[in-house]
């Protein structure tokens, strides 16, 4: 998708200098959804700055194991190297730029440029240069390894990579919200692993609208989602309808959002796992609230910020089927303005039989993929939302999206006041905090002071961000 033109420089610092009233009063300009200069902005101060999402380590199970992957648009090899170290290098060849790995995945000792064959070892190390006898005599093999990120590391089996080596550690960077992902990512004591391989898409509409959707929109889903609930294909317990269930928002954990919808106490739903997955969560990693939140739970969905989400979830492949429960996480790659990628792998615990997997996969596949049916109902909407960001109309009236919902004067809500965990929950699906969260941190990167490069050299790049093989932050 294209806009009609692209705005200056000056025009995106008007928007932005407004933007922190604005989100006071609940509101985000809608030119941010699909403007150019706001676009190349964000890849500096958002994809060049904060702690991304790359991978699973059951990725790449085994030394020389890799995957491309991205951050912002530029694309990276996710590979776990002869020392069994995790590594996220730049696909570039240090010789004269070009793509170094041609294909999505496989199994690898080394890479090998296809333009004029600089080899490196799957470290990142360079260990061959044709004519180095007779024209590169002097060349220091170590000073022209690939480029890394500057930092790696893991958490509960998620591996995330930052381009700025000044950036928080990871742990600090996900802060109070280890605790929801706790929940998600370490429910038995093996954790969670992926099923087959990432389904990508294109759909022409903003990164931000899948982030902040996945914080807790939930009241999207009983109009956008309605056919779902009509032909069964969705449980009424699952779209918020009964009695004995009620739903969550809980923000302010650090710039990330989680929603939830759980049963009454004493109800146990489980996300409909069978007994025998059941029995095994008590033997994870989490504290007797965490379990309490697990065991009546029905959907738990939030955003990392900026780009990946997660729902855990049940659902089903045939409407006279039972649901299964699986966890879908997806990031949300940004491809343009107005256009994003999308990326979705499920999950099972890695100690569930062959068979639920396999059910946990066509689960998800049927509702959180391409052709799912909840992915298809929420690709319409955000296309119109980027679509009308980037029109002319936009520009010129200062239009601004009402993200008002559940405010002070708006809402009946109130805070829980004895809530077990970290951040702010509301006791309510009639609210848009998490989606306010999830532009505040937004805006305070876009406005952050931008980062100072440093001094250019010959070479100097370092193989040194890397993570520990099974290393995690905890």
């Amino acid at each position: 998708m294209t806009t009609h033109d692209e705005r200056p420089r000056e025009r995106v610092d008007d928007l932005l200098a407004h933007m922190g009233e604005d989100l006071e009063r609940g509101m985000v300009p809608a030119e941010v959804f699909n403007d150019e200069s706001v676009y190349r902005r964000e890849l500096r101060q958002i994809f060049g700055r904060c702690w991304v999402y790359i991978g699973h380590v059951s990725e790449i199970p085994n030394n020389g194991d890799y995957h491309v992957r991205r951050i912002g648009e530029d694309p990276f090899i996710f590979v776990r190297d002869e020392e069994g170290e995790i590594r996220v290098m730049l696909n570039s060849c240090r010789h004269r730029g070009s793509t170094v790995c041609r294909t999505d995945a496989g199994n690898t000792s080394h890479f090998r440029c296809p333009y004029h064959a600089w080899t490196y070892k799957n470290d990142g190390t360079l260990v061959g240069v044709p004519a180095r006898p007779s024209g590169y005599r002097q060349l220091d093999l170590e000073q022209w390894s690939m480029i890394s990120a500057a930092q790696v590391d893991t958490f509960r089996g998620l591996v995330f990579a930052t381009l700025d080596p000044d950036a928080p550690p990871l742990e600090d960077y996900l802060g109070k919200f280890r605790w929801y992902l706790d929940m998600q990512f370490a429910l038995t004591e093996g954790g969670m692993e992926v099923i087959g391989e990432p389904h990508r898409w294109y759909i022409d509409a903003d990164w931000k609208s899948g982030g902040e959707n996945f914080t807790g929109d939930s009241s999207h889903t009983q109009m956008t989602h309605r056919s779902l609930l009509e032909t069964g294909i969705a449980s009424e317990a699952g779209a918020g309808k009964t009695g004995k269930a009620f739903g969550l928002h809980i923000n302010e954990c650090d710039g990330h959002a989680i929603s939830m919808r759980v049963m009454g106490e004493g109800v146990t739903s489980c996300f409909n796992y069978p007994p025998e997955l059941q029995e095994l969560f008590a033997a994870g990693d989490l504290s007797e609230a965490q379990l309490d939140l697990v065991r009546r739970g029905i959907v738990h969905d939030g955003t990392v910020f900026p780009n990946l989400s997660f729902i855990h979830f049940s659902a089903k492949d045939d409407v006279e089927k039972d649901e299964t429960a699986f966890l879908s996480i997806r990031t949300w790659q940004p491809r343009g303005p107005g256009r994003m990628e999308v990326w979705n792998w499920t999950l099972a615990p890695r100690e569930a039989s062959p068979e639920f997997k396999e059910k946990a996969y066509r689960a998800g596949m049927a509702s959180f993929s391409p052709s799912g049916t909840f992915e298809q109902d929420d690709a319409i909407v955000w296309t119109g939302v980027a679509r009308t960001g980037g029109t002319l109309t936009a520009e010129l009236q200062d239009l601004r999206f009402n993200y008002q919902m559940g405010m002070p004067g708006m809402g009946s809500a109130e805070p829980i006041e004895d809530w077990p965990g970290p951040g702010v929950a509301w006791p309510s699906n009639s609210g848009e905090s998490g989606l306010r969260t999830f532009h505040r941190k937004w805006f305070a990167h876009m406005t952050a002071p931008p980062r100072v490069s440093p001094p250019s050299s010959a070479a100097g790049c370092s193989t040194s961000g890397s993570a520990e093989a099974g290393e995690e932050a905890s």
